[in-house]
């Protein structure tokens, strides 16, 4: 009989790893399935993704599209809205029809540039297109990243466009406006100027007054000179005492004190003393009453008394025939006028204009030109950084930091041209100008010579083969010494001489 038993075991081991296997391909079967659905997911989650971001995309699109067609439409109101501001002002000012065909011109050059923006927005949206491809394929934030850099660039471009339209339109603008407001600043402070000089005359009750002036041995007319700087000219004119001296407050001092003498009666040196120091408190009066009348005059507040009283000492000082302190009202009134024109500080440019030549007053006491003293009075006297470089800056002396320098430096030169306002001393200017330049070409090795800046600067080419440096040093030196002995002027006179070498050769 055959032995099954060592058969069995064999048969139902084969028969377990048989089904072992079956099941291990069904588990592997499932799995498979379960990676296929979970792909079939993923990949229609970024095709949603996809479609949102597109989407997106879209939107932003659309949106920058109407910001850009809202301001397209703002423009072209402003442009509707300039064009009927423009014709209302044809209709009420007809006589200057030649101004609006020039902004006409410039309204059509604006509304070309708003067509050429069109044009450039549409360029841009076609481009935006052409990008929607590759945006489709970024992330959202590196897609947004890209939309915003690009319409960036656009806007740059398209400001700085606009901004060279504008500054093009506006440099067409500011010299018909210049011309306007120089004109209407000088028709509104337009007034008649006194011409005054460095002599002064007095009027004498009888010839017999002169022999007291003189007094013994002249004891009187020394008193009366030493006593208030001015010399004292009596000669055969009838019924007339003449005062010489370039310092104005001194010529006003001795006509009141002379009045005051032959009021009394009492003529001797210590009664001059005593006269003379009144006749100086009674100008020293004045000239504050001068100074807050031109305050007044001008609307300004908040001066300092010394300086209102310096500056009514210009009401006796002329310069080229033109009264200082009038003349300085009026430089007021005119930086006024400029300045709300602008849209500046009014009251800055007012008390610029009003102290800017406060240095004459002390001119002949202090070093220095006039720009220079009245700067350095009005910084002692507390006055505000900009007031003081607008009076420093009026004759270019020093740079223009201020917003108020320009301005007076306008408004200075209007008053000192304007028709009427100066004396006719033109011959007797033009005889200084080359009395100075007489002076340097009188020295050897000098080329040319340029007196500027109305007579307070001379300015001498040397030839740089004849004078050395340690020469052009000391032509400077005599020029000047020359100058202070030979002309009479009031302030300062700037003498700089100029060498210069150039070495020239060629390459053949």
């Amino acid at each position: 009989m055959l032995d099954l038993s060592g058969f069995v075991p064999l048969v139902v081991a084969m028969l377990g790893v048989a089904i072992g296997a079956a099941l291990r391909s069904v588990v592997a079967t499932a799995s498979i399935r379960a990676a296929q659905r979970r792909a079939v997911a993923i990949l229609e989650e970024a095709r949603q993704q996809q479609s949102a971001l597109i989407i997106a995309a879209k939107g932003e699109i659309a949106r920058l599209k109407g910001e850009a067609d809202l301001a397209q439409q703002a423009d072209r109101e402003a442009a509707a809205a300039e064009s009927e501001r423009l014709r209302l002002r044809e209709v009420t000012l007809g006589e200057r029809e030649a101004f609006f065909a020039s902004r006409e011109v410039a309204i059509a050059e604006r509304e070309r540039a708003l067509v050429d923006e069109a044009v450039a927005l549409d360029v841009a949206r076609a481009n935006v297109n052409a990008r929607l491809a590759e945006v489709a394929g970024l992330d959202p934030e590196e897609a947004r990243v890209e939309l915003v850099s690009r319409f960036t660039e656009e806007a740059e471009r398209e400001s700085k466009r606009l901004q060279v339209a504008l500054e093009r339109r506006a440099q067409e603008d500011a010299a018909d406006r210049a011309r306007d407001m120089i004109l209407t600043a000088m028709q509104r402070v337009a007034a008649d100027h006194s011409a005054e000089h460095s002599v002064t005359h007095v009027k004498l009750a009888s010839d017999e007054m002169k022999g007291r002036l003189i007094g013994r041995e002249g004891r009187n007319i020394r008193a009366l000179e030493a006593a208030t700087g001015v010399e004292l000219l009596i000669d055969e004119t009838p019924l007339q005492v003449t005062l010489s001296s370039f310092d104005p407050v001194r010529r006003q001092v001795a006509r009141v004190a002379l009045e005051r003498l032959m009021q009394d009666g009492r003529i001797h040196p210590i009664r001059i003393e005593e006269i003379v120091a009144k006749a100086q408190g009674e100008v020293d009066a004045d000239a504050l009453k001068n100074g807050e009348a031109a305050a007044l005059k001008v609307g300004v507040t908040g001066i300092p008394t010394e300086l209102l009283r310096i500056l009514g000492r210009l009401q006796w000082r002329t310069s080229f025939g033109q009264n200082v302190l009038l003349h300085s009202i009026e430089t007021a009134q005119v930086a006024g006028a400029v300045a709300g024109e602008l849209g500046m500080d009014i009251r800055a440019a007012k008390v610029g204009g009003l102290l800017h030549d406060i240095g004459k007053a002390l001119d002949h006491e202090l070093e220095g030109t006039h720009a220079a003293i009245g700067a350095d009075l009005a910084r002692r006297h507390g006055m505000p950084e900009g007031i003081v470089n607008a009076i420093a800056a009026h004759h270019q002396e020093v740079d223009c930091t201020a917003r108020e320098a320009p301005i007076v430096q306008v408004a200075d030169a209007i008053s000192a041209a304007r028709p009427g306002a100066r004396g006719d001393q033109g011959e007797a200017h033009l005889r200084r100008l080359e009395d100075l330049q007489q002076i340097a070409l009188g020295f050897d090795g000098v080329e040319k010579v340029y007196a500027v800046q109305a007579g307070r600067e001379v300015r001498i080419l040397v030839r740089p083969e004849q004078v050395d440096d340690e020469q052009a040093r000391t032509i400077a030196r005599e020029v000047v010494k020359r100058i202070e002995e030979q002309l009479a002027y009031p302030g300062q006179i700037r003498v700089t001489v100029i060498r210069e070498t150039r070495a020239v050769d060629y390459a053949r």
